[in-house]
């Protein structure tokens, strides 16, 4: 299977609402996303990363057929760190385990090096969120270390561990 990722069209929102409401991959993710999700929370997400500034904020819909299954994002950081942007994506959890994210993972990477100034791109996923750290894994991320401690989800302290991708310099 194939994805694609593209721009946000407010057209996706219900898609959008069906992929989020589900609680496995609300698990997965930081908090303050509403449960169930709603269409309507979908088209505030899509007008805000649609506003966003283009340089700072890049964020695609992730789809297959042209049905939206997911999102994916990478999101610039400040000050010393301008040059750093940080990535985070989810599927449907119908898509888990056929190499669609690692493909997408792969495409937001080459478009954000090839479109900006960023060196470096990394991401924090919770350190029993195995399937995620082997996206990155396939998808050429190095594995830096292991944050201890360093959330709280659903109650409970966790692990998450330090990828990154460095932009390829001439």
């Amino acid at each position: 299977m194939i994805c694609k990722i593209r721009k946000w069209e407010l057209s996706d929102a219900k898609d959008l609402a069906t992929v989020l409401s589900n609680r496995k991959i609300q698990d997965n993710l930081r908090d303050g996303l509403p449960y169930p999700y709603l269409e309507k929370d979908g088209i505030d997400f899509i007008s805000s990363m649609l506003s966003a500034n283009e340089d700072e904020t890049f964020a695609f819909a992730i789809t297959l057929d042209d049905k939206v299954i997911g999102s994916i994002g990478v999101f610039r950081q400040q000050n010393i760190h301008r040059q750093t942007a940080e990535l985070g994506y989810y599927i449907g959890e119908e898509y888990w385990g056929n190499g669609i994210m690692t493909d997408a993972v792969k495409q937001i990477c080459e478009y954000v090096f090839k479109h900006s100034d960023i060196l470096r791109i990394y991401a924090e996923p919770f350190a029993y969120n195995t399937a995620s750290c082997r996206v990155l894994e396939k998808s050429g991320f190095q594995y830096e270390g292991t944050l201890r401690n360093n959330a709280v989800k659903n109650g409970k302290v966790i692990d998450m561990k330090m990828y990154s991708l460095l932009k390829e310099l001439p």
